[in-house]
C-alpha cells in the first residue's frame, strides 16, 4: 500500500531519538525526550516492518533511536525502575529483538534493568502489578500490555519459565475481576482497595468500556500468547486463546458496519459525541489479523480486522500540502489523582483528538504488515 509507505517513510525521516514526531504528547508538554512506552510502541512496530521487508533502514533506525537511551552498563537514561511505571516496561521489548539482531552486550544488560522494575513492583491482593506507584492498588488494561508480553517473553528466554504462571494468573485475575458477564467487555480499571473516586464502592470497576484500554488488552493477550511454550504450557496457553476469542467476539457486535472501525466508548456508538476512533480501531485489526495468522482464529475472522484498516486508511489516512496525516487519534486517557480523569462517558469525550500520534501510527503499522503477511504468505 503506496499511500502507507509513503507515510512511514516521512515520519522516520523526521524524527530522531531527541525529537520523534509522533510523540504528541512530549511535544504538547514542551518536555525533554525520554524513554517512555509511546516510543516503544513505534520502535516495535519498525522492528516488525524491518522483520518482513528486510529493509536494513528500518533496522538502523530503531537501533539508533533505542542506542540513545541506553548506556553501556545496561543503564537507560531517563528511566528508573524505582518509579515502578508499568508503561515504562513496554519500551523494554525492543530490546529482545535489538539483542539478537545486533549483539550489543548493552541491549543485554539493559534488558535485565527493565526486569529489575517487575521484580519488585508493588501488587494488589489479588497478585496483580499496580499500573503505577502513583496509583496505588490499581489494575488497569493497559498494563498487561505495557508490561505482560515483556514479562513473559523474559522468563521463557532468560528465566527457564520460573514465573510464567504468574504472568499467566495476572491475566485470570483480570478476567474474573474487570469483564462484564452481561457483555463481555472489560472495565477500564479497578481498585482493589476501593479507594479511588472513580471506582463503584462494591465492585471497584471504573464506569466505562474505553476503547483503547480495550485494545491494548486484546494486544497483551495474543503477544503473550505468541511467546508462551505449547510444552511447557500448553494448558495455560489454550485458556488465554480462550478468553482472547471470547473478547474478540464480544468486540464484534460493536463493529460499525460503514467503517468497521470501534467507538471511543465502545457501547455508546450511538450517542453525540461519540466518534469512530484510530489507535483502538487499528489495534483490534492487528490483533485479529495476527491471531488468524497464528491459527488462533480461524480465517473467516481476517475480514473483520482488514475491514477494520480499510476504514481507519478511507476516513482518517488523508494528505495535505503534499504531508501525509493519521487523524482521530485519542491522545490520552486515564483514571488519575486529578478530578477531572474521573472515567465517566464525558471524561472520554473531553480528551484532545490528534494526528499522526505513535498510539495510532504503530497499531496501523502493524495491521499493516498483517496485511502483507496475508497477501503474500511470508
Amino acid at each position: 500500500m503506496e499511500i502507507l509507505d509513503r507515510y512511514i517513510d516521512q515520519l522516520l525521516e523526521k524524527s530522531s531519538p531527541q525529537m520523534p514526531v509522533w510523540n504528541i504528547e512530549k511535544i504538547k508538554q514542551g518536555s525533554k525526550s525520554s524513554w517512555n512506552y509511546m516510543d516503544g510502541c513505534m520502535i516495535n512496530a519498525i522492528l516488525e516492518l524491518y522483520h518482513i521487508t528486510k529493509k536494513e533502514e528500518y533496522l538502523a533506525f530503531a537501533d539508533n533511536f533505542i542506542d540513545y537511551f541506553v548506556r553501556e552498563d545496561g543503564s537507560i537514561e531517563s528511566y528508573s525502575p524505582e518509579e515502578y511505571n508499568l508503561d515504562n516496561v513496554n519500551a523494554g521489548k525492543t530490546l529482545f529483538a535489538l539483542y539478537e539482531l545486533t549483539g550489543k552486550e548493552k541491549y543485554r544488560k539493559a534488558i535485565d534493568t527493565v526486569y529489575s522494575q517487575l521484580k519488585h513492583q508493588p501488587r494488589t491482593s489479588t497478585g496483580n502489578f499496580w499500573h503505577k506507584m502513583i496509583y496505588p492498588n490499581q489494575i488497569w488494561l493497559d498494563g498487561l500490555y505495557m508490561a505482560q508480553p515483556f514479562y513473559m517473553q523474559y522468563e521463557v528466554t532468560y528465566h527457564n519459565g520460573e514465573h510464567c504462571l504468574d504472568s499467566y494468573n495476572q491475566f485470570l485475575q483480570v478476567y474474573h475481576l474487570m469483564r462484564d458477564l452481561r457483555n463481555g467487555l472489560y472495565y477500564h480499571a479497578y481498585d482493589d482497595s476501593r479507594q479511588a473516586f472513580w471506582c463503584d464502592k462494591v465492585t471497584g470497576l471504573s464506569d466505562n468500556f474505553w476503547l483503547r484500554a480495550l485494545g491494548w488488552y486484546a494486544m497483551a493477550l495474543i503477544d503473550t500468547v505468541d511467546v508462551m511454550p505449547e510444552a511447557t504450557l500448553g494448558k495455560e496457553k489454550h485458556e488465554l486463546i480462550r478468553i482472547y476469542k471470547e473478547l474478540i467476539d464480544s468486540m464484534l457486535p460493536y463493529q460499525d458496519e460503514a467503517t468497521g472501525m470501534w467507538y471511543q466508548v465502545v457501547n455508546r456508538g450511538g450517542i453525540s459525541p461519540n466518534y469512530l476512533e484510530t489507535s483502538g480501531s487499528a489495534i483490534f485489526a492487528y490483533a485479529i489479523m495476527k491471531s488468524v495468522r497464528l491459527g488462533i482464529l480461524d480465517e473467516s475472522y481476517f475480514g473483520y480486522g482488514q475491514k477494520a484498516f480499510d476504514g481507519i486508511c478511507a476516513n482518517y489516512l488523508s494528505e495535505k500540502d503534499g504531508e501525509l496525516q493519521l487523524g482521530g487519534i485519542c491522545l490520552v486517557a486515564g483514571l488519575g489523582n486529578k478530578e477531572m480523569r474521573e472515567g465517566t462517558f464525558d471524561y472520554y469525550m473531553r480528551e484532545p483528538i490528534v494526528k499522526n500520534e505513535a498510539k495510532g501510527v504503530a497499531p496501523l503499522i502493524l495491521a499493516y504488515i498483517e496485511t502483507m503477511f496475508h497477501e503474500n504468505k511470508f
